[in-house]
């Protein structure tokens, strides 16, 4: 299902493209810098045979400025998002009839709004839809180090998994919108990753594609 496997006249004109948005940022001391990345892709690689899609290569970078402080992290800002997703969406729609963003990132919100109500007022058929579930804590906790042990259980240093802020993500909000991640947690970890494991993965992968799905179901996402 993947378009950048394929030449180019084996592609059907028509159809449905999966868009997988991540990033690049820290991730903790125990979790690789791609991990937005490498669900994201995840999730639109199990989805597409379920609508019958074709997924395009990754966008790998995103608006993480909330990370800067931890070296590693590469960010390109919420304007320059809005602009990457309109020209993808508007060079995908010359051929492809549908698009949808599948989004792993928390920080690509407003970018990723702001670009497909552009894409939409201009008559596409662009959406988006999150990897998420509604028990996950915020960021390279349980959560995240799960989904990485199902899917790259080599890239995962258990031993360097520490717990760290574990408070409600809207009370850290604050100190975080004018400090940054690093403002509230050292080890740049919101959550705790005791017990993560393969299995919780596998079954949170799963919980992440299904409710995709749905959501494509019934129509564009929004917040």
């Amino acid at each position: 299902m993947s378009l950048a496997d394929r030449p180019w006249p084996e592609i059907v004109p028509g159809g449905t493209v999966l868009v997988p948005l991540g990033s690049t940022e820290q991730h903790g001391p125990h979790l690789p810098l791609d991990v937005d990345t490498v669900i994201a892709t995840a999730v639109a690689d199990e989805l597409a045979p379920l609508i019958g899609a074709s997924v395009a290569p990754a966008v790998p970078v995103g608006a993480s400025g909330e990370h800067q402080s931890f070296p590693g992290t590469i960010s390109i800002g919420t304007d320059a998002l809005t602009s990457l997703v309109v020209e993808l969406g508007r060079s995908l729609t010359t051929w492809a009839s549908r698009v949808v963003f599948v989004n792993a990132h928390g920080g690509n919100l407003d970018g990723l709004d702001a670009g497909v109500r552009t894409l939409r007022g201009e008559g596409r058929d662009v959406s988006w839809v999150p990897c998420q579930v509604p028990y996950a804590d915020p960021h390279a906790g349980l959560t995240e180090t799960s989904l990485m042990l199902h899917l790259a259980p080599e890239r995962v240093r258990l031993r360097n998994a520490a717990p760290g802020n574990t408070r409600p993500l809207r009370e850290l909000l604050p100190r975080m919108r004018a400090g940054g991640v690093e403002a509230v947690s050292a080890n740049g970890v919101l959550g705790d990753p005791t017990g993560a494991s393969a299995e919780v993965g596998k079954r949170i992968l799963a919980e992440m594609v299904f409710a995709a799905y749905d959501r494509l179901q019934i129509g564009a996402v929004t917040r």
